[in-house]
């Protein structure tokens, strides 16, 4: 032991063990550093591989596309969160499993069944997509579009793996299929729709067109495509829409419409309306246009013949008064007025008796006939105008205008000398015509004041004779203004009662008694004394004033039978057909009637110009309801026109008037002997009463007695006289009333 210590203590040996120890502590050292080294590369390691993993989960979560990796003999390796909802298959239950053994439905494009280890498991050197179809989320019809990619690759021991991805292409296919059946739809509707539809290049050339923009340009849809647009318009019209085209390219507006016309194939013109609007890119940049095409050709044919309408005389053609005052005031403006514009005012002599006679029909002709004969006699020298009526008024503008105005005026009488043909009948038609030409004071009056110098020379024709030609003299203008005046005046002296009823006496041609009276207007001027109706009834223009005129009249003959001492007695009222047809006239008579305490029978009304009411109209239904409250209707002027039967089976008459015309030659003519004789025995034979009017004779009284004619009135019997006047002398009469319905064999003069 202590031999021990003393070696120990020796210096050698302690450097010895000082040597043993270092290297013992190097080693250790260098051990330890050694075992350090390696923890640090092994934890990096797993570092690494966690920081890796961490990054793969992240990229599988939020990839869009699924991730499906396998063994090469279908053993489901992986699968990522997109995958498991595009299959609809747990992961749990897929992991480890094969994926022939998955309960994983899928069909190919054909809905027809494929495994799924067909898609899922395809060729080393078939990496070609497929689309194929799996379960969806809406029930077992839906179906999820899928394309899926497979790629064989080989892991770190080298053993191959299988990675597919699949990406759900339901929505890119959903927006394909929409996109389709909105391309189809638009093209359906193009090729469907009614109006002409075009897409146009930014060049202005067609791309499209659809059948019916094919059909307006005469053309195919096949040779439109790729014509310039502009090669199919008007010489007239090309630049109609350029400038448009222009503000809409440079967005000034987001559309414009315009009417234009184009030169179809067989090279007709046709109108149409053309509706453009710019399709921009998503950008905002011009990509084509759209355009609409619609034709306006019978639209605006339409609005022209309006317009036309609105300017002519239906019957003639011929313009009318608002066209003539137009033309008229137009040429009156020019400095030459004076002494080279004029104007002819023409108006047929006795045309209101032709129409009588031989019926509107025939009247109608009759203007046509003259419009013909005036349009030759201006010969191209002003314009022919139809104001109403028989009422024609001539424009003429001539450097010498007043020779010119006497060359129309002798050509339209030699004109109308040609006889117009009717039938067996042969008919001769007049005119009176006044001139007049523009002077000074004319022209300053305008339109009106030449029109009616014009009016007044051709009424001067008239009452000089008929059938001859008027200059107009500023001496005629106190006749015309006088005239004026009267009219003027006519409206108030029927609110004032200024126009009274006179009475002329009907009498029952046997007994010669009264039995009636026919109430005649008279007007009661203060200045100018007792006017007759030829001096005021022209005047009533108004159909309002008419109508006014009538109503106040039949007061004024209700009051009158109400004073006479025979309670028998009837009265008849003139009554024409623009007076009724508002149910006002009727009315009237109805409540005075009532107001007066009066037998219906003992108001007539005598409907004149009978020709006027057709069948089935209101005038009609008036009358009817006047006939059925027990009122009597008279057909006045029977015999003449050219239907009068027609009249006697559609209008409800009571009773008829034979026209003056035919008493004033019997008995000694034969033939109007006859025409009264066989209308008696007419109106006998349907139970009608039956007056003869005109009656001035002892001898035509008793041969129209004899014919079966029971009444009778003229001046044989007395003219027509105030109701003081009659109600003093206080007449005997017959009893009996006329029986407003039709009877066999009804006797007047008794009950």
């Amino acid at each position: 032991m202590g031999g021990l210590l003393d070696a120990a203590s020796t210096p050698a040996f302690a450097l010895g063990v000082l040597a043993t120890l270092v290297v013992v502590a190097v080693a250790g050292f260098i051990s330890l550093w050694r075992g350090g080294r390696t923890r640090v590369a092994r934890d990096r390691a797993l570092t690494r591989e966690q920081s890796l993993r961490r990054q793969f989960d992240a990229v599988m979560q939020s990839a869009r596309d699924g991730v499906l990796i396998t063994t090469r003999q279908g053993e489901v390796v992986l699968m990522s969160d997109t995958a498991t909802h595009i299959l609809g298959t747990p992961r749990d239950e897929a992991l480890g499993r094969s994926i022939a053994r998955l309960p994983l439905r899928v069909v190919d494009e054909r809905m027809r069944p494929v495994l799924a280890q067909e898609v899922f498991l395809p060729a080393h050197d078939d990496e070609t997509p497929r689309i194929v179809g799996v379960p969806g989320r809406r029930g077992a019809e839906d179906i999820r579009w899928v394309q899926v990619r497979s790629r064989t690759v080989d892991d770190d021991a080298g053993e191959p793996l299988v990675v597919t991805t699949i990406m759900d292409t339901s929505g890119l296919r959903e927006a394909a299929e929409a996109l389709h059946r909105s391309d189809a739809q638009f093209r359906k509707a193009m090729e469907n729709a009614p109006v002409g539809l075009a897409l146009v290049d930014l060049e202005w050339r067609l791309m499209e067109v659809n059948r019916a923009f094919a059909e307006m340009m005469g053309s195919t849809v096949a040779a439109l495509r790729g014509t310039p647009f502009s090669a199919l318009s008007h010489p007239q019209d090309l630049g109609a829409e350029n400038d448009q085209l222009q503000r809409l390219y440079d967005g000034h507006q987001t559309r414009f419409t315009c009417e234009k016309r184009y030169v179809r194939a067989d090279g007709n013109v046709v109108w149409a309306v053309l509706d453009v609007g710019l399709v921009r890119y998503a950008g905002g940049s011009p990509d084509h246009y759209v355009v609409q095409v619609r034709d306006s050709t019978d639209d605006r044919m339409n609005s022209e013949l309006m317009a036309h309408r609105a300017m002519h005389d239906p019957l003639t053609g011929l313009a009318n008064r608002t066209l003539l005052q137009d033309v008229l005031q137009q040429l009156l403006t020019k400095a030459d007025a004076v002494d080279t514009v004029g104007v002819i005012a023409v108006d047929l002599d006795g045309f209101k008796g032709l129409n009588d006679r031989f019926g509107h029909a025939t009247g109608d002709n009759a203007l046509v006939h003259v419009a013909g004969v005036l349009r030759a006699a201006t010969a191209g020298l002003g314009t022919v105008s139809r104001i109403g009526g028989d009422e024609f008024i001539i424009v003429v503008q001539a450097p010498d205008c007043g020779q010119a105005m006497s060359d129309v005026a002798t050509a339209i009488h030699d004109g109308l000398k040609r006889p117009l043909q009717v039938k067996r009948h042969q008919i001769n038609l007049h005119a009176s015509i006044g001139v007049a030409r523009a002077d000074a004071e004319l022209v300053a009056g305008g339109a009106s004041a030449l029109l009616t110098a014009a009016d007044a020379a051709m009424y001067r024709a008239k009452a000089s004779g008929k059938s001859r030609t008027e200059i107009y003299h500023h001496s005629m203008r106190s006749a015309t203004d006088s005239q004026s005046a009267l009219a003027l005046e006519l409206d108030g002296a029927i609110r004032r009662g200024d126009l009274v009823l006179h009475y002329q006496p009907v009498y029952d041609l046997s007994s010669r008694l009264v039995v009636g009276y026919e109430a005649l207007v008279r007007w009661q001027h203060p200045t100018r004394g007792l006017l007759l109706p030829g001096a005021f009834l022209p005047l009533l223009e108004d159909r309002n004033l008419s109508v006014a005129l009538g109503t106040a009249l039949v007061e004024q003959a209700a009051e009158f039978l109400s004073r006479l001492p025979e309670d028998t007695t009837w009265v008849s009222l003139n009554v024409s057909a623009d007076q009724l047809g508002n149910s006002e006239f009727a009315d009237r008579v109805l409540s005075s009637i009532g107001r007066y305490h009066l037998s219906p029978q003992r108001m007539v009304v005598e409907l004149t110009e009978a020709s006027l009411v057709a069948p089935n109209t209101r005038v009609r239904h008036e009358l009817t309801e006047l006939r059925n409250a027990g009122v009597p209707i008279l057909l006045d002027d029977f015999g003449t026109g050219v239907s009068p039967l027609s009249y006697l089976r559609d209008l409800p008459v009571s009773g008829v008037k034979l026209d003056m015309s035919f008493v004033a030659g019997i008995p000694e003519d034969p033939a109007g002997a006859r025409v009264s004789r066989a209308l008696g025995a007419l109106a006998r034979e349907l139970g009608l009463a039956t007056i003869a009017e005109g009656i001035e004779t002892e001898a035509q009284a008793d041969f129209l007695e004899s014919c079966g004619w029971r009444l009778g009135q003229g001046w044989l019997f007395g003219v027509a006289q105030s109701g003081q006047a009659l109600l003093d002398l206080a007449p005997a009469t017959t009893v009996g009333l006329i029986d407003p319905r039709p009877q066999e064999s009804q006797e007047l003069g008794a009950e």
